[in-house]
């Protein structure tokens, strides 16, 4: 295996050193962030909404720093991992985005000392004609998620009035007013929604039919059956995306996987039949009936 040159050794050393402070740095202010939403939910609270308005571009531009940082981590750590490809004279095409990524936003980035020395490092690998290229993104090889992030522009009225109102909703306030008495209102109806439907399907032209027997009584039942977080969970689960700047509000969608009423009224008397001796099976005999068939068996 050739051996590393001396310029190759000092970059990765100014990128290893450089990922532990980008994570140390995004840390104190995603802590800074939330102190200022604090801050501006109680503002929100107050009435104060043009004071909100302006405060929460200083969460925006920290969040959209936060995340700037958090891509040139991962550029770092790419540069690490194949630390070998710096050792041709040319920049590889697969390291070319960010290497230029990396010398166009460092001079951008405050309190990470160490990406400006990888930044320099990288300039007297490559020359002064191709850090004037990722400088001024003469060729686009630059991340456009890194362009964006590193403009410096107010944030846009849409961006501003979903921030406030996911802060206000994760606060528990009411903002704007009456926004919960939608919210409450939309959810009643998409309940009795649900249960239009289930009715519809019970017969046919849409009637309701009366239950011919008396439901089940579920006590006994309840309390012989042990509860759903009973035993082991399953280890299929899916985590909510992170908020961003470009997702404010993430959702996982997906089929919903609750059953209907028709669903569990069957489930309901096929347990009930079961519970007749018309399952597989037949009926369970009783003690009597054993002892005859014993009877006739001896004879």
């Amino acid at each position: 295996m050739p051996a590393t040159s001396p310029l190759t050794n000092k970059i990765k050393v100014q990128l290893k050193l450089g990922i532990a402070r980008l994570r140390m740095v995004q840390q104190k202010d995603t802590a800074v962030a939330k102190q200022q939403r604090r801050a501006m939910a109680l503002l929100l609270e107050q009435g104060k909404e043009e004071s909100a308005k302006i405060r929460v571009e200083n969460i925006i531009r920290t969040d959209m720093n936060t995340e700037l940082l958090e891509i040139l981590e991962l550029y770092c750590e790419l540069l690490s991992a194949r630390a070998g490809l710096l050792e041709s004279k040319e920049c590889d095409p697969g390291l070319e985005e960010a290497v230029k990524s990396l010398i166009y936003a460092a001079p951008k980035i405050e309190g990470v000392k160490e990406l400006t020395t990888v930044r320099q490092l990288l300039a007297e690998k490559y020359g002064k004609e191709f850090t004037l290229e990722a400088v001024e993104n003469r060729d686009g090889k630059v991340s456009k998620r890194v362009l964006d992030r590193t403009k410096v522009e107010p944030p846009a009225k849409e961006l501003v009035e979903a921030y406030l109102g996911a802060i206000a909703e994760a606060y528990g306030i009411d903002w704007p007013p009456g926004t919960h008495a939608k919210r409450a209102a939309e959810a009643a109806a998409d309940a009795n929604g649900d249960n239009d439907e289930d009715d519809d399907d019970d017969a046919p032209g849409g009637q309701k039919v009366k239950a011919l027997e008396a439901p089940l009584a579920t006590d006994d039942l309840s309390k012989a059956t042990p509860p759903r977080d009973f035993g082991p969970k399953s280890p299929v689960s899916v985590a909510p995306p992170s908020p961003s700047t470009d997702n404010v509000r993430p959702r996982i969608t997906g089929a919903d996987l609750k059953p209907s009423k028709k669903m569990t009224d069957a489930s309901k008397k096929g347990a009930a039949t079961d519970g007749k001796g018309g399952g597989p099976g037949g009926k369970i005999p009783d003690v009597n009936e054993l002892a005859a068939r014993f009877a006739q068996l001896k004879r």
